[in-house]
């Protein structure tokens, strides 16, 4: 699973797609420089159960460390997917 990210603005978007189709996808808000907030998380019933969605938590925690971002979980199933990984937690506000 390729995950792609795109940013436009104060929004931005970690997700996997094929063919031109968005499968899961999992969105942010900027909060100023150095804070996002994850406010959605969707997987497609084709990538459902196969661990589309946690991989996109991982994606945004690696680059979140690289640039220093803090992270704040609103999304309920992002948010499940820090409780349950004591590794992930150092990113979170």
């Amino acid at each position: 699973m390729e995950i792609q990210h795109q940013q436009s603005g104060s929004k931005g978007t970690f997700f996997i797609s094929r063919n031109n189709e968005i499968l899961a996808e999992m969105t942010y808000s900027r909060a100023g420089e150095k804070l996002v907030i994850i406010d959605h998380t969707e997987v497609s019933d084709e990538l459902r159960g196969q661990g589309a969605g946690k991989e996109l938590v991982y994606t945004l925690v690696e680059w979140a460390r690289a640039n220093d971002i803090k992270v704040m979980p609103l999304c309920p199933f992002a948010n499940s997917v820090f409780r349950r990984d004591l590794t992930i937690q150092d990113v979170l506000t």
